[in-house]
């Protein structure tokens, strides 16, 4: 009961907005709108190790809603992989910057192909912030589940800056639904909560 009580507590935080609200989003940042896409929404709590963010998947005018993270979590802001911080990505249009793959090599998953931007943040205290310090490339940031049986609620380990869902029956869903696409090449939008 607790779970449940805490998966809706995350999905009441986060605002789930209607076709018509992100399309005039997209408009105003003038990003491409396509008939099949995934769309990050990073939420304005940003509330520390805790799956509190949403991505979407667009088919034609239909949205399918998922519960994510879109930040790393407690311990990777703390124990840095990269020296110069732990990856936040950017908010931005990555086009075709995404295929199916395995992710470390394990299971099935949206797999970074093209550079992104992200911000390094290096201070340590345990909050993903957007930063001065700005980084381009190729860093495995990818569109993956946290365990593979049971619905994650706290992040930790599960993100180093990868966009990471939490229900791994929602994560099957959106990987059949990109599978039955026929894409070999996805795009990924990442927009702060509006």
């Amino acid at each position: 009961m607790g779970e449940f009580l805490q998966k809706l507590k995350v999905e009441q935080q986060m605002k789930k907005y209607s076709t018509e609200e992100l399309k005039a989003e997209f408009n105003r940042l003038g990003y491409e709108w396509s008939k099949f896409h995934i769309i990050g929404i990073r939420s304005n709590a940003n509330v520390p190790n805790k799956f509190d963010d949403a991505i979407c998947l667009i088919e034609d005018d239909t949205i399918s809603w998922f519960s994510c993270t879109t930040n790393p979590g407690t311990y990777w802001l703390q124990n840095l992989l990269n020296p110069k911080g732990a990856a936040l990505l950017k908010p931005n249009q990555y086009l075709d910057a995404y295929k199916l793959a395995l992710h470390q090599g394990k299971y099935k998953a949206l797999c970074q192909r093209k550079s992104v931007v992200v911000y390094r943040d290096s201070n340590k205290n345990g909050f993903a912030e957007e930063t001065a310090l700005i980084d381009n490339g190729l860093f495995g940031i990818n569109i993956h589940r946290a365990n593979p049986l049971l619905m994650s609620l706290i992040i930790d380990k599960w993100s180093a800056g990868c966009q990471v869902l939490n229900d791994p029956k929602q994560f099957d869903y959106l990987i059949k639904r990109c599978e039955a696409s026929g894409l070999k090449d996805f795009t990924y939008t990442l927009l702060r909560e509006f």
